[in-house]
């Protein structure tokens, strides 16, 4: 891996962890924090001795949102300089949503404005019960627009109109309740939680599960039932003609592992 200025990556047993590393301003993001996860998990998405991708971050917060000082030099761009800007924090957070590699979101502390995006991009979120949780753009006047589409994704249409109109603060139970995260846990039981995911991924074919990521988002968002009546009978049948899959019905039948289980 490259190495980055504003996110640490470790790797250990297959599994990366991609840590959000501006502890001293709770991890707000700005373009170079951007940049750096774009470049990250692009490189990743090749790398055949990854399984999993957790992101997390150091220190007393998940992600503060957006650097204050990035804001500055924000407020003071052409509408060009603007949308370019814009541009790539969108392709950071469909960096994250479309890795073929399964990925987990763990918040702590705060995940404030467009922190919300790289958590709801992830397959999956957990927090501590402490957590905050804000959608508060409109509080200053604008909109998470590029969060949005992963956001209603995961909370629905009413459900994001009550977190971004109000802008309101919730916890992480509240957080769980809306979709917002897939389970909020307390904080001693929060790593124990998910590394037992991690384990379930690992017992799971490698490339099943990436391709059933592209099934899901196939069937979710962009096919008809008439269009799915063909392209999953032939998914499926792809799959168990392939190599995993023939090893697979091949465990399950001898009443074995299958080799991509240590």
């Amino acid at each position: 891996m490259n190495s980055f200025s504003t996110i640490n990556v470790g790797i250990k047993d297959s599994v990366v962890t991609v840590s959000l590393n501006r502890p001293e301003i709770r991890n707000a993001f700005n373009e170079v924090m951007i940049s750096e996860l774009i470049t990250c998990f692009e490189t990743l998405r090749e790398r055949e001795d990854v399984r999993i991708i957790v992101l997390r971050g150091i220190g007393k917060s998940f992600c503060a949102g957006a650097d204050l000082n990035w804001m500055r030099d924000v407020a003071k761009y052409s509408y060009e300089e603007n949308y370019r800007e814009s541009l790539q924090l969108s392709k950071c957070f469909y960096s994250i949503y479309s890795s073929p590699k399964p990925t987990i979101a763990v918040i702590h502390g705060a995940a404030i404005g467009g922190a919300n995006g790289l958590l709801a991009a992830c397959d999956m979120a957990y927090c501590d019960n402490e957590t905050v949780f804000s959608l508060s753009e409109v509080k200053i006047g604008i909109v998470p627009a590029c969060i949005s589409p992963y956001v209603i994704k995961r909370v629905g249409e009413y459900g994001a109109r009550e977190l971004m109109l109000t802008g309101r603060r919730i916890n992480g139970p509240e957080a769980q309740s809306f979709g917002l995260v897939n389970k909020s846990l307390a904080e001693n039981e929060l790593d124990t939680h998910v590394n037992g995911v991690i384990e379930l991924l690992l017992s799971s074919g490698p490339k099943a599960v990436s391709q059933c990521k592209v099934l899901i988002d196939k069937v979710a968002n962009e096919i008809s039932l008439d269009e799915a009546l063909t392209y999953t009978a032939k998914m499926i049948a792809d799959i168990r003609a392939s190599e995993e899959g023939q090893e697979g019905m091949a465990a399950f039948l001898g009443k074995r592992s299958p080799n991509w289980v240590e």
